[in-house]
């Protein structure tokens, strides 16, 4: 696995297949949403990059339960405004992709052996929405979420991906959505707020974890020390980078996106396992 770091060069090393990508997006701020960024531009160009998929499974920070593993079953999942203080015009956005009931059920059937539950209350909160309007803009193609279960150790994150890592024979898109780093109580709002050291050490000892395919260590609590929670406080945005890295497999190549740490502490990192 060699990784790339340009989304000229993602685009060339698409190769014909039946196999789906994976993708994790580091999704930041509501704010990428309705703001012309190097974020959302990326996103944009990621999705005239990607195959068509038949579905898109997310997996969000934004959707945490405890002692269960929930799937969103609902035909026409709702657009969930979970967020405050900000401009009105963020909470007018809408993505009205279907949902799809049947691939859901089965996938509640297929983690059934993770304390899996079907739910048809949750939605697309603004882990998946604010991301998805720029991959598939015309919000055309079935899309449904799966829960991060806080109450589990990090390998059972890892667990899920190994067993969602069949839907992508079947043209299922499965999509992470969170932060490689995501500390807000260290936050400072400012563009041009420096990366904090703590930032810069954990993107990089994940990313170089990742590239060199060791997701053991990447879910070892104890090894990654207090460095783990200095990055996430919460462990949130961090367990949907697992499940992406679960689901992959040798003979995927890893591509990196983007790259910086906005705010001095959230890592926007994004990256793509793609069969070769």
């Amino acid at each position: 696995m060699h990784p790339v770091s340009s989304l000229s060069a993602l685009r060339d090393r698409f190769a014909p297949s039946d196999r789906m990508p994976l993708v994790f997006l580091g999704h930041g701020s509501p704010m990428n949403a309705i703001e012309d960024t190097a974020n959302s531009r990326a996103w944009t160009a990621l999705g005239r990059s990607l195959p068509r998929p038949k579905a898109i499974l997310v997996v969000s920070a934004h959707w945490m339960t405890r002692g269960t593993t929930l799937v969103d079953v609902s035909a026409l999942p709702r657009t969930i405004h979970d967020f405050y203080g900000f401009p009105q015009a963020l909470f007018d956005q809408r993505y009205p992709a279907p949902g799809d009931p049947a691939l859901a059920r089965e996938v509640v059937s297929l983690l059934a052996s993770h304390r899996v539950a079907g739910d048809d209350s949750w939605g697309l909160d603004h882990g998946a929405w604010t991301v998805l309007k720029f991959l598939y803009p015309e919000a055309d193609v079935p899309v449904f979420q799966v829960s991060v279960d806080m109450s589990r150790d990090l390998a059972h994150q890892l667990e899920i991906g190994r067993t969602l890592s069949e839907l992508r024979n079947r043209g299922v898109l499965i999509l992470g959505s969170g932060n490689v780093v995501h500390n807000l109580r260290a936050v400072t709002w400012s563009d041009d707020a420096k990366p904090l050291d703590f930032a810069q050490d954990f993107d990089a000892l994940f990313t170089d974890r990742l590239a060199g395919r060791d997701f053991a260590a990447l879910a070892d609590r104890a090894g990654l020390g207090s460095l783990l929670s200095q990055a996430h406080p919460s462990l949130d945005h961090y367990l949907p980078t697992l499940t992406i890295a679960g689901a992959s497999d040798a003979g995927d190549d890893l591509t990196f996106l983007t790259e910086t740490i906005d705010l001095g502490a959230i890592s926007m990192r994004s990256f793509v396992f793609h069969p070769r």
